[in-house]
């Protein structure tokens, strides 16, 4: 082979280099299997989020979306693995409000609540539902109030863990209503559900999702839900401004983020097929059915809403005085 033959055949693997080169960088997002970290147990309301979403976004992409639980701490566990993550497009998270609550109330997090994230979508939102426990001579909202003004700090209210969105919005009531009850942290609503029915403690701001079996058993009592409006799912529960304590109005959002610096065009498919899905027939219903409704908004508007909870939040605890050994 001479030398001439020898640098045209250079040349020609260089140009075939520099081809596929772009080929391979534009090939088709996504082309591998995605990981959704779910920052709590299996069972969770994030968990059963996860894999209602996962298994559509699977079916429409061809790619499985394999849910990854990580629970502990609060959720600060499964959030710092996404914060460590590749930003390709192919690790996410779904956390909840309980996000933005952690940035206010642990001062050394490892990672930084605004920066090291990117906001993807939001998927659902829900209300939650003060549950008493059913031997309580109370059975209405008013009544529970009474009860809770007779014996100040003698009554005391469950959590899925401090910091959690139940734990502020107990504490939110107990300023309006202008009452004193206890805090006890579990880990976990199982748990404290557990607990509830057992009468070790009395009121609990629980998930639609983890109550509404036992209030339709009769196990435990519901007397409010926060929101605006009732849930078609228990439609015999008043809001807190029918039953006497206007202006409380408290939301769940649950939402998905990715790493800081993934791509810009991924977040923009991903957020519009999730959006896509949240528009099915059989996930309104699925929704519904667990007392939450399908939650949609671009991904500037979603971190609009958690800057703007941020601030919600710091303004409750900095009120009642919230620890996280309460």
């Amino acid at each position: 082979m001479n030398f001439s033959t020898a640098v045209s055949r250079m040349l020609m693997v260089g140009m075939l280099a520099a081809i596929s080169g772009p080929v391979a960088a534009q090939q088709p997002y996504p082309s591998k299997p995605i990981r959704v970290i779910v920052p709590f147990a299996s069972g969770s309301t994030l968990d059963v989020l996860a894999r209602l979403v996962g298994q559509k976004l699977t079916e429409s992409w061809g790619q499985p979306v394999i849910v990854d639980n990580r629970p502990g701490s609060n959720g600060i566990i499964g959030t710092e693995v996404l914060a460590k993550s590749v930003p390709d497009g192919y690790a996410f998270i779904v956390v909840s409000s309980g996000h933005v609550i952690n940035a206010n109330l642990y001062p050394k997090l490892p990672y930084d609540t605004v920066k090291d994230f990117a906001a993807v979508a939001t998927i659902a939102s829900g209300e939650l539902i003060l549950v008493i426990n059913s031997s309580l001579p109370a059975n209405s909202l008013r009544e529970f109030i009474a009860l809770a003004k007779s014996k100040p700090g003698g009554l005391n209210y469950a959590t899925s863990g401090s910091g959690s969105g139940g734990h502020l919005a107990a504490e939110l009531f107990n300023i309006m209503a202008s009452v004193k009850t206890q805090h006890i942290p579990y880990k976990g609503t199982a748990l404290a559900t557990t607990d509830l029915i057992a009468g070790q403690v009395q009121a609990f701001f629980s998930p639609p999702l983890v109550a509404m079996p036992f209030i339709k058993s009769g196990r435990i009592r519901a007397v409010a839900v926060s929101g605006d409006t009732r849930l078609p799912a228990l439609p015999q529960v008043p809001t807190f401004t029918e039953a006497g304590l206007p202006g409380f109005d408290v939301k769940i959002w649950f939402g998905t983020l990715a790493p800081a610096g993934i791509p810009k065009a991924v977040i923009e498919k991903f957020s519009s097929e999730v959006a896509r899905i949240l528009s099915m027939p059989d996930i309104k219903a699925s929704l519904g059915s667990q007392g939450m409704d399908p939650f949609t908004t671009f991904p500037e508007q979603f971190a609009a809403l958690m800057n703007s909870d941020m601030d919600k939040c710091a303004k409750i605890i900095k009120t009642a005085n919230i620890k996280l050994d309460n």
